[in-house]
C-alpha cells in the first residue's frame, strides 16, 4: 500500500525496512520448523541460505537500478554485520548464560569459516593492490573477478557438501517431534516470493530516503541494508544463544558469514553480468583493510572454541566504529 499509494519517502522506507525484517523472521521460523530433524550444522545452513533471500534480491535490484555503492556495501556490510555485530552479541549473551563466564562451541566451523573468508579476502586484496599500483592487471578487473567468482564457488561447494553430509544427527536441543512439512514449505514459498517484491520496494525507497535523512550511501548499505537483510541471523542466533544452544547459535552466524563471502558474493558477480550494472571484487581501500582485520579478529576470538563476554563486546565495538566511519563517507 505504501509503495503503490505514493506515501511520503520516509514512512514508505520505514515500512519497507520493517517488512523486509519481518519476512526474514518468517523465513527463520519456517526454516526452524523444517530443520527440527537435523543437527545444528544443517539447521544453521538452512537458516542462513533462506535468510539471505531478501538480501540477494536487494542487491540484484540495486544493481539493476545502477546503485553500485549500495550493492557493494550491502554485501560487505552483511559480512561485517554478522561477523562483528551479530557474532559479538551472541558471544556476550552466551557467555553471560554460561556458569563459568565462557561460551563454548565446536572449533570446526569457525576454522572453516576463517578459511573461506581468507580465500575471498585474498581476491579482494590482490585486486586492491593491483588497482593501487596501476599495473597492467588493473585493466582487467572484470575478468579477474569472474575467474575469482568461479574459483570461490568451487571452493564453497567442495566445503559445503561434506559439511552437510557430516551433520545428520538429530538436533536434541530442539524438539523431538518434527512438525508437518507442508505448512512450513508453503510458508517458505510465500515468504520467498514476497521477499522479491519487498526488496524491489525497499531499494526504490532507499535513494530518496537517504537524501532526506542526509545519510551516505555507504552507511545505508553497510548498516541499514545489512542489518535489515540479515534479521534472520540476528533473531535466531540471539535466541539460540540465550537458550544455551551454543553450537546452533554459532552455526547460524558462521554459516551466514561463509555463505555471503564465498557463495553469495561470487554468485552475484556472475549474475550481474546480465544486469545494468556489473559487480566486481573491487572495493575501496578502507573496506579492504576492514575485511582483513575482521578475518584476523574472528579467527583469534572464535578459533579456540570458547569466548568470554569482553571478546563479544570487542567484536561489536569494531562494527560500531566501522559504521561511524561510513557516516562520513
Amino acid at each position: 500500500m505504501a509503495n503503490y499509494a505514493g506515501w511520503p519517502t520516509i514512512p514508505r522506507f520505514a515500512v519497507a525496512t520493517a517488512a523486509l525484517a519481518g519476512l526474514a523472521w518468517v523465513v527463520s521460523f519456517a526454516t526452524e520448523q523444517l530443520a527440527m530433524r537435523f543437527g545444528p550444522g544443517v539447521t544453521g545452513m538452512m537458516q542462513s541460505t533462506l535468510g539471505n533471500l531478501p538480501e540477494l534480491f536487494v542487491v540484484i535490484f540495486a544493481l539493476q537500478k545502477g546503485e553500485l555503492i549500495v550493492a557493494q556495501t550491502a554485501i560487505v556490510g552483511s559480512i561485517f554485520a554478522n561477523a562483528l555485530f551479530v557474532l559479538g552479541f551472541v558471544l556476550v549473551i552466551g557467555s553471560r548464560r554460561s556458569t563459568d563466564g565462557l561460551m563454548r562451541f565446536s572449533t570446526k566451523l569457525p576454522k572453516d569459516t576463517a578459511t573461506l573468508l581468507q580465500v575471498t579476502v585474498f581476491i579482494i586484496v590482490l585486486l586492491g593492490l593491483s588497482l593501487a599500483s596501476g599495473d597492467p592487471a588493473s585493466h582487467h578487473v572484470k575478468t579477474i573477478s569472474i575467474v575469482g567468482a568461479v574459483c570461490l564457488l568451487v571452493v564453497y561447494a567442495a566445503w559445503v557438501v561434506p559439511y552437510m553430509r557430516g551433520d545428520q544427527a538429530p538436533a536434541s536441543h530442539i524438539r523431538e517431534a518434527a512438525p508437518p512439512l507442508v505448512p512450513a514449505l508453503a510458508l517458505l514459498t510465500v515468504a520467498g516470493i514476497a521477499s522479491a517484491f519487498v526488496s524491489d520496494w525497499f531499494v526504490t525507497a532507499l535513494s530518496p530516503a537517504i537524501v532526506q535523512l542526509n545519510l551516505s550511501q555507504a552507511f545505508a548499505g553497510l548498516v541499514i541494508v545489512a542489518i535489515a537483510g540479515n534479521a534472520v541471523e540476528n533473531f535466531t542466533a540471539f535466541v539460540q544463544s540465550y537458550k544455551g544452544n551454543a553450537d546452533l547459535a554459532i552455526s547460524v552466524v558462521k554459516n551466514s558469514v561463509a555463505q555471503i563471502a564465498a557463495f553469495l558474493f561470487p554468485l552475484l558477480v556472475l549474475i550481474s553480468l546480465l544486469l545494468k550494472t556489473q559487480l566486481t571484487f573491487e572495493l575501496q581501500p578502507v573496506y579492504i583493510g576492514a575485511l582483513v582485520l575482521t578475518v584476523l579478529a574472528i579467527d583469534q576470538i572464535t578459533g579456540d572454541g570458547e569466548a568470554a563476554e569482553f571478546e563479544g563486546w570487542a567484536l561489536a565495538s569494531l562494527y560500531v566504529i566501522l559504521a561511524t566511519l561510513t557516516l562520513f563517507e
